[in-house]
């Protein structure tokens, strides 16, 4: 049968990336303890295109990802279904987004009891000739008190639910996403937990008012916390605080580290692992 996709194409113009993207599968994701979890991903599979073809093989990319649906992930096997897609699609570059939600079991605070709390999260792996980047992205709801408010009322302080999302890159070392998200929620005036006796709320109740925090507290804190791990060689960082008192949300953002070898393949999309 007749190519059409493998016909030289005459406007001399490359395409940074083509490929599917809001598919979705069944994947293992390896965790901390040497298990796995079994997730339902949503992945964006991508390459470059070369001026010289017309297009690219869309259905290729889905055969390699039904394929490692059966298989263990982690940024190790990442880079090898990248490694498989550039050679397939004879590609110089090759970009995989893998988002999904993560389930870490919870203690609540007073009365130990345990369930099980849903985190967004995201693997991003980049893959060019000579290097691979991998992006572990997580999105950590918290809880926030305003110091203002606490400050100028006579009883009371209003808080609110707020959501921390970070991007990290990291070289030799893996960050698992369990302490990743630990050392998130050590930053808010409370962590949040999906179930809670009495004794729980009212133990979550007095620990937000007796740590009060703007979201720039928070993000400044995350901040110091992402430096603190050596590891880590860029990151990104939005914290989000959904007002009790407004009809809107306050923000915070920062990066830091260089950000010139993801240029073009992922800053600029947005921050929300979920």
């Amino acid at each position: 049968m007749k190519d059409i996709q493998n016909l030289p194409d005459q406007r001399e113009i490359d395409i940074q990336r083509v490929g599917i993207k809001n598919l979705h599968l069944p994947m293992f994701i390896r965790v901390k303890s040497g298990g796995y979890q079994s997730v339902l991903s949503n992945l964006s599979l991508s390459v470059d295109l070369p001026r010289r073809f017309k297009g690219t093989h869309l259905s290729r990319f889905v055969e390699i990802l039904e394929k490692w649906s059966r298989k263990k992930i982690s940024s190790r096997e990442i880079r090898r279904i990248l490694e498989e897609t550039r050679t397939k699609l004879k590609a110089r570059q090759a970009q995989l987004t893998l988002r999904f939600k993560y389930f870490i079991e919870k203690k609540a605070p007073v009365s130990r009891r345990e369930s099980v709390l849903d985190y967004g999260c995201e693997f991003t792996g980049i893959l060019t000739e000579d290097d691979y980047t991998f992006i572990l992205g997580v999105q950590v709801p918290v809880t926030a008190l305003c110091p203002c408010s606490k400050a100028i009322s006579k009883y009371g302080a209003h808080n609110q639910r707020g959501i921390v999302r970070i991007r990290v890159h990291y070289e030799e070392e893996i960050i698992w996403i369990e302490d990743l998200v630990r050392s998130i929620e050590e930053q808010a005036s409370c962590q949040i937990y999906p179930l809670l006796k009495r004794s729980d709320e009212k133990y979550v109740t007095e620990r937000a008012y007796e740590n009060p925090k703007f979201v720039e507290d928070i993000m400044r804190d995350v901040i110091l916390a992402l430096r603190a791990q050596s590891v880590i060689t860029w990151f990104e960082v939005e914290c989000e605080d959904f007002e009790s008192i407004h009809n809107h949300s306050a923000f915070a953002y920062q990066q830091e580290g260089d950000p010139g070898r993801f240029s073009g393949n992922l800053l600029g999309t947005e921050i929300h692992p979920s």
